[in-house]
């Protein structure tokens, strides 16, 4: 339900209040005159550490000492990063939540926010990247499956605000860091070759990396050099549903991924108060796939077939006889994709006596999407394969019927690429950035500093659609020519395994060009041009007892968005027209740490934070999703918005924290954000446009437009405990609840939560650790969440709860050379998502009721290889 006014008026007083203590406190306490205080450099200092037990005192060290609400990951080496997945890694802090779409950890969610509303920097700015699926949209998350973690030294979660970090995170702030080579030995040398075996793909896939990072005698100049690659035959099994057009879908998705990165790092420091760097990284993943989807059902009179529907009518329980014209209809789309990203950073600091100047300027370019998509499709089987029952009854589709393996002898007739599939679909996103800032120290009674700078950065981003102009001549083929051998599917279905290289060589020969005009180039283009200045003033502050910082951020953007405008008779113009919008803001925060005693420390932090809108819902054109694709009753006009506010809260969060040993802490903390905007779709059903669809022959389509919601709530509580033995043994654990109400009218689906949020989350890590011998066993679970992605293929829908148990072994058989096992989603979790919207919610009827919408088998992810570090 809507916050009512009464609730927002006591989360006012109580954040007021809450900053009216803390600051009050702070006057005191900078009055005041104690000895033994904990913030005194004498008493604590700060730990070198190696080793898996160092690793976590490391991190425990990076929150001790922060001023902000900060948690941390520590690599323990050269190459030890805690997991072999830098998303998998970050859902091990309290209050993030990782989100496995195709098997890896992509986004991270932080207390109980979308995954969209998390902002990541690389060394303290931003990085571009675009997707390689054209049925996901372009949003400003960044995707962890492009790094390495054999390239990260360090990552750092900043969930509270301050002045001086980059606006944008409602979530939280992500930063990455990357290896510095003034920081290594001269000389250090790190290789490292793996096997990735995969239990659905039953395939060993190769990783290599390697390091070495140099420095002369005098440490004024270092350069390193790091680079990753890796192949993966990824496979993923599952059941869709499809009510409009083939009901139950099972589904096999394989995908070729060949990932590389690159990083060059370089250091000149020709004074002890000046130093230069330049940060070279190349991240490339190329992903090529291929989604072999069998339509089962096709009865000829459906009515009759049905033996049980749910509150809305929706059939949940077939029967059929094998009688009818209809057998499964098998169809394959074949996709070439990839995306990249470059970055160029350099940056530089001068240290004088009265102040302190660094700056960084840069450009950031990612190129990505899909180089060609084809279809290839025919009916496969007899109708008396299909005899039997389809139950939708439960959490996963369970299918029984006559026969459920196929191979490509089962095809009714040739197979050809499908002209109206043939497109390619390239995005880009780019920006470049400088940003400059000084810090001045003062003595001004409890203030020690004045930080202030500018940042300024353009986006650029783009995406069009080109339909391929095709050759007359093109000719059928025996089905044996694009399917070789069987392939596992969902529901224990065997499928033709689909030849993707011929795939593709034969599309490509169908194609004499690439269009650039009719609707469906005409809907499918859009830029964005985006630039934003930001201003602040920072203050740090520190006294006995107490320490921390407070300060004001303006920040100001200017959008426009280029597209072709759909006219009311249905056609496009035949020029770009430009919509613009602009919107600034004044964002405070402040960050306060109270050290109660040398080992207690009590935190607490207020701040008004900003999330620009996805590109993806900025993109001023009507784009037309489902047009002439084959599939029936999907059609959708997607229109975006130019002048969408940001998404806005206003956060606080109160803590305290026991640091009960050297390893160990005691942590709770409690956070609430108030969400005044935030960007939502809305969609109605059964629209007419002007437009005839060529496959169902109708103009009857699902309009969806991206507005402003306003109100909702987020609040909860993170717990930490975390200690370590002088026997090897230790332990980490963590639970966060996050309690999200968001008005359900501003959803089409009508479900009042907040995307990617998660009510319950729990970490669990156990390790032991010897000279020699190194242990770990992790277990990471989230209740149920919502995953938002209408107006795309998938809609809204609930993902159910989901657990994993990863596990990961070193060995060292000298002091230079090591082997290594892990183990990613040891018990082979699946993803259940279903369909949860009322009856009365304009979506589909698989998103509608509990019917189950989508489910994908898990895989385990076994991995052995050995490393070498001198």
């Amino acid at each position: 339900m809507r916050p009512s006014n009464f609730k927002k008026t006591v989360l006012a007083t109580n954040i007021a209040l809450l900053l009216g203590t803390a600051m009050s406190m702070s006057v005191v306490a900078a009055e005041a005159e104690s000895a033994g205080s904990a913030a005194d450099d004498e008493n604590i200092e700060k730990i070198e550490v190696r080793g898996m037990r160092a690793s976590m005192k490391a991190s425990v060290n990076a929150k001790r000492f922060s001023n902000s609400v900060v948690d941390a990951v520590t690599a323990e080496d050269i190459g030890k990063f805690p997991d072999g997945d830098v998303g998998e890694s970050l859902g091990r802090i309290p209050g993030v939540a990782v989100n496995r779409q195709f098997g890896q950890g992509q986004q991270v969610s932080i207390r109980g926010a979308s995954s969209s509303l998390t902002r990541t920097l690389l060394n303290g700015h931003s990085v571009a990247s675009t997707g390689w699926y054209d049925q996901q949209a372009i949003d400003r998350s960044f995707n962890y499956s492009l790094l390495p973690p054999e390239m990260v030294g360090a990552i750092e979660v900043y969930k509270s605000s301050q002045a001086d970090i980059a606006e944008g995170g409602i979530g939280g702030t992500v930063i990455v860091k990357t290896r510095k080579p003034l920081d290594l030995d001269a000389n250090s040398v790190f290789l490292s070759a793996k096997g990735d075996y995969g239990t659905i793909s039953e395939e060993i896939d190769p990783e290599l990396s390697g390091l070495y990072s140099w420095k002369n005698e005098n440490e004024s100049f270092g350069f390193l050099l790091s680079a990753a690659s890796s192949e993966t035959n990824y496979q993923r099994n599952g059941v869709e549903s499809l009510l409009g057009w083939g009901d139950i879908v099972p589904t096999t998705f394989e995908q070729e991924r060949e990932r590389t990165a690159i990083n060059g790092a370089f250091q000149y420091r020709p004074t002890d108060s000046l130093e230069f760097g330049l940060n070279i990284m190349s991240l490339d993943m190329k992903a090529n796939n291929a989604n072999t989807s069998l339509f089962v059902m096709f009865p000829d009179d459906k009515e009759a077939a049905c033996e049980q529907t749910n509150a809305s009518g929706t059939c949940t329980f077939y029967r059929r006889d094998g009688n009818g014209a209809n057998p499964g209809w098998a169809q394959t789309w074949a996709r070439k994709a990839s995306m990249d990203s470059n970055t160029y950073d350099l940056d530089f600091k001068y240290e004088a006596d009265s102040y302190t100047l660094e700056g960084r300027v840069g450009n950031t370019k990612s190129e990505g999407g899909t180089d060609m998509t084809a279809n290839y499709g025919f009916w496969l089987g007899q109708p008396g394969d299909y005899a039997g029952t389809y139950d939708a009854t439960g959490e996963v589709i369970d299918i029984d019927i006559a026969n459920k393996s196929f191979t490509a002898e089962d095809f009714n007739g040739q197979l050809a690429p499908a002209g109206w599939s043939l497109k390619k679909q390239p995005n880009s996103d780019e920006e470049t950035y400088a940003q400059f800032d000084i810090t001045v120290p003062v003595e001004l009674g409890a203030i020690t500093s004045f930080k202030t700078g500018v940042r300024w950065a353009e986006h650029d981003v783009s995406q069009e659609t080109f339909p391929a102009i095709v050759n007359a001549d093109v000719t059928a083929k025996d089905a044996s020519e694009y399917y070789s051998g069987t392939v596992s599917s969902g529901a224990g279905f065997t499928l033709p395994k689909p030849n993707l290289d011929a795939m593709l060589a034969d599309a490509n020969a169908a194609i004499g060009g690439f269009s650039k005009e009719g609707p469906v180039y005409k809907s499918g283009y859009g830029t964005i041009n985006e630039e934003n200045l930001a201003l602040y003033l920072m203050a740090n502050f520190e006294s006995d007892g107490i320490r921390g910082n407070f300060g004001l951020r303006y920040i100001s953007t200017d959008a426009s968005s280029d597209y072709y405008q759909l006219q009311s008779d249905g056609s496009y113009a035949d020029n770009l027209s430009t919509m613009k919008s602009s919107y600034s803001d004044v964002l405070p925060s402040v960050n306060i740490a109270f050290d109660v005693t040398s080992d207690v420390i009590i935190r607490t932090s207020a701040s008004q934070v900003i999330s620009r809108p996805n590109y993806g819902d900025m993109f001023a054109s009507s784009a037309l999703a489902g047009y002439a694709d084959g599939t029936a009753g999907n059609e959708v006009v997607n229109t975006g918005n130019i002048a969408l506010e940001p998404f806005k809260a206003t956060q606080a969060d109160l803590g305290v924290e026991w640091y009960f040993s050297p390893d160990g802490i005691v942590a709770a903390t409690y956070f609430i954000k108030d969400i005044s905007s935030f960007v939502t779709s809305d969609q109605i059903l059964d629209q007419s446009i002007g437009i005839i669809d060529p496959d169902s022959g109708e103009d009857n389509w699902t309009k969806s437009t991206k507005k402003n919601g306003t109100g909702g709530q987020i609040q909860g509580i993170e717990l930490q405990l975390q200690d370590s033995f002088e026997n090897g043994l230790g332990y980490s654990a963590n639970y966060t609840f996050a309690d999200s109400d968001a008005p359900a009218d501003n959803y089409p689906d009508e479900v009042s939560v907040f995307s990617d949020s998660s009510k319950h989350t729990v970490n669990l890590v156990g390790y032991y650790e010897m000279e020699d011998f190194s242990a770990r066993v992790a277990y990471n679970w989230r209740s149920e969440y919502m995953i938002r992605e209408l107006p795309g293929f998938y809609g809204n829908r609930e993902h159910q709860d989901y657990g994993t148990v990863d596990l990961s072994a070193n060995y060292n058989i000298t002091d230079y050379l090591s082997v290594t096992f892990e183990v990613v989603n040891l018990l082979e979790e699946d993803s259940v998502q279903l369909g949860v919207a009322p009856d009365s919610a304009e979506v589909k009827p698989e998103l509608k009721n509990g019917y189950p919408a989508w489910s994908f088998e898990g895989e385990a992810r076994y991995k052995l290889g050995v490393a070498l570090r001198f």
